[in-house]
């Protein structure tokens, strides 16, 4: 097995080897980047059937204590209080001028609040959390992580685990899955349906065989889900949302409930407050350029007129809509969809519109 003393493995790496798998530095982890499928082929695959990535790289924590929803409404614009036993929410940790520190999603697992974050930004959360939070916080470095996604995941995990087909998305339950106890969540990040399967990490590889062992799965790397997110409009922190970005800039004003906009309590309230009611100066939106060159992270946005209006901040090929797509922060008067702009690649301006996102219809569960 390949081995790094810069990088961290997770408990499938030697499986990924053995598929053939293509293995890059990630995060802080070697993982992943394709399979001998490619990622066109485990793009459309996903789309089609169903995909199993592993994502053991995130950051897994639950939180204790009656009062953990309260306090981490303190650190988080979303509605926690709000939200039900057995349901999950997206939303993320600002900082005092409204900027995004990350984002993560937190599941009320009933006892704990369960809280999955990203893995560059795990060790800075989990202090982050811990400075509000103190010993209520715990860390689950023991537990694998398993996306399976795609219109075929209901039926591929009903083999192992016949009740996760009663599932909605956005629900959570602990249940066995091929005898083993886990934590799954009908969520993920394709735009798809499917599963986030949080599995002790002795056991990871046993259940993930016994996934790819349908014909229905295949193994996806990092490569496509990449293009995945980026066709269902999901962002990616570090790219298309960090500190220089509010949620409300970053079109995600709808993770805010209404009690949180009107009552605050959270970092830079005032701000996300003031630009919920007025309007940000600019905002996240979709790009679908004109012709077949893709138009990459960094690449100046124009107005016809040739004045710069913006960057994008995602952007590649989308297999399933065959054509070109990105997203990227425009100023507020050319976030119309159908806005005619200019995406400046190798030096020359190239025709784009805005378009709603996301570029797929979503495959949820509701």
């Amino acid at each position: 097995m390949t081995e790094s003393p810069e990088l961290k493995t997770t408990p499938l790496t030697e499986l990924h080897e053995q598929l053939g798998a293509r293995m890059v530095p990630f995060a802080g982890y070697l993982m992943p980047v394709q399979f001998p499928l490619g990622v066109l082929g485990e793009h459309r695959h996903t789309r089609a059937k169903a995909g199993l990535f592993d994502v053991s790289h995130m950051g897994q924590l639950r939180i204790d204590g009656a009062d953990a929803a309260a306090r981490l409404e303190t650190l988080v614009p979303g509605d926690i209080l709000g939200l039900a036993e057995g349901r999950m929410r997206y939303t993320q940790f600002t900082d005092e001028t409204g900027g995004i520190l990350d984002d993560l999603m937190v599941t009320n697992a009933g006892d704990h609040l369960f809280v999955v974050v990203n893995a560059a930004c795990k060790e800075a959360d989990t202090a982050h959390l811990r400075g509000t939070l103190g010993d209520a916080v715990t860390e689950l470095p023991d537990r694998a992580l398993l996306a399976l996604q795609g219109p075929s995941a209901e039926a591929a995990l009903a083999t192992l685990a016949p009740e996760a087909a009663a599932m909605t998305f956005m629900t959570f339950r602990a249940m066995d899955v091929a005898g083993v106890p886990c934590l799954v969540t009908r969520s993920g990040y394709t735009g798809e349906d499917g599963y986030e399967i949080s599995v002790p990490a002795a056991d990871a590889r046993r259940i993930a065989e016994r996934l790819l062992a349908l014909p229905e799965v295949e193994a996806i790397g990092l490569g496509a889900r990449d293009s995945l997110r980026l066709e269902a409009g999901l962002c990616l922190y570090g790219h298309d949302i960090d500190t220089t970005t509010s949620p409300v800039e970053a079109a995600l004003t709808w993770s805010i409930g209404k009690r949180r906009r009107e009552q605050g309590g959270f970092p830079g309230a005032a701000r996300v407050q003031a630009e919920i009611a007025g309007g940000a100066a600019r905002r996240r939106v979709g790009l679908r350029p004109e012709g077949r060159a893709p138009a990459r992270e960094g690449a100046e946005i124009t107005d016809p007129d040739g004045r710069t209006i913006g960057r994008i901040t995602s952007g590649g090929f989308g297999p399933t809509v065959d054509g070109p797509v990105a997203m990227g922060y425009v100023e507020s008067g050319f976030t119309g969809d159908g806005s005619e702009v200019r995406l400046v690649v190798r030096g020359k301006p190239m025709p784009a519109r805005v378009a709603r996102l996301p570029f797929v219809t979503p495959g949820y569960k509701r």
